[in-house]
């Protein structure tokens, strides 16, 4: 696909050059201008007295080209983009899958659903070991303080 839109391009580009050469050599309907000044005349003598109709036909063909290869081009490009976007889609959709069966292996953590559990459980647990830290430290005969 590539290569194909390489050669189009280069056509594409040849087909412009030659597009404003036909332009430029042209007559203008006062007989002046930059026609002349770029090689007006020398169509005239290369291809006669009639030769306006010939380079406006030549004109007009080279638009045409120019105007479908252009068409052609960006519908190419389009589909090539489009491609390139779903290549990158499945490449994603792999890695999220490898990523699953990852954490599908890994040991499961614990489902807190906010912070605010989070911070009770934390609280609570602390609050358990520092009684349970405050009864081993106790003397032997004394009685051990009650907790709140």
């Amino acid at each position: 696909m590539a290569l194909i839109i390489g050669l189009l391009t280069l056509v594409l580009t040849l087909t412009s050059l030659v597009l404003i050469l036909l332009v430029l050599i042209q007559l203008p309907k006062k007989e002046a201008g930059a026609g002349l000044a770029f090689g007006g005349a020398a169509s005239d003598a290369l291809f006669g007295a009639g030769s306006g109709t010939v380079l406006s036909r030549a004109t007009k063909y080279g638009a045409g080209l120019f105007l479908g290869l252009s068409l052609l081009l960006a519908i190419l490009m389009n589909h090539q983009a489009k491609s390139g976007a779903r290549g990158i889609e499945r490449e994603l959709q792999k890695r999220a899958a490898a990523a699953a069966a990852a954490a599908a292996s890994a040991p499961a953590a614990p489902n807190l659903t906010n912070l605010s559990d989070a911070l009770t459980k934390a609280a609570a647990a602390t609050t358990t070991n520092a009684r349970m830290i405050a009864v081993t430290n106790a003397p032997a005969g004394a009685p051990a303080k009650p907790g709140k």
